[in-house]
């Protein structure tokens, strides 16, 4: 596919996401994708670390909804080489077992093979996510 459309496929996904869609999420996703959420938050976050597959990936999806709540998630630039697009973009959220809140800007990576996402990176402001989830004010 080309870069434009491998752009669109994970500009669809993220509408997707903003209209609470997983399912064509999910079915952007290739059987076997390999999916690494909020990297550097292992083992505090339960949606961080690594998955593999849709059926994991789904569960990615469940634990954020049960974890965060989004007062903004913006994806405002897509850079595409090959079959890698690259989204930057803001999020703000608070954190429902702590109430803690956390801002932070992202770039989430997405191969893309065949039209379907075989693997995902994100990387955000991990310590402050962190101290979000554990009820620690920010020292930012």
């Amino acid at each position: 596919m080309s870069e434009a459309q491998n752009t669109q496929v994970i500009k669809d996904a993220y509408a997707a996401f903003a209209r609470g869609d997983i399912k064509a999420i999910l079915d952007s996703l290739g059987e076997n994708v390999v999916w690494q959420g909020v990297i550097g938050t292992e083992g505090v976050l339960p949606q961080s670390g690594v998955r593999r597959g849709r059926t994991a990936v789904a569960e990615f999806f469940k634990q954020v909804a049960d974890t965060t709540d989004f007062t903004a998630f913006e994806p405002q630039t897509f850079v595409a080489q090959g079959n890698i697009v690259v989204a930057l973009g803001r999020y703000s959220a608070k954190m429902k077992p702590s109430g803690g809140q956390f801002s932070s800007s992202w770039v989430m990576v997405f191969t893309l093979e065949n039209g379907k996402v075989v693997d995902f990176k994100e990387y955000s402001d991990s310590a402050q996510a962190i101290r979000a989830y554990k009820g620690v004010a920010a020292t930012v």
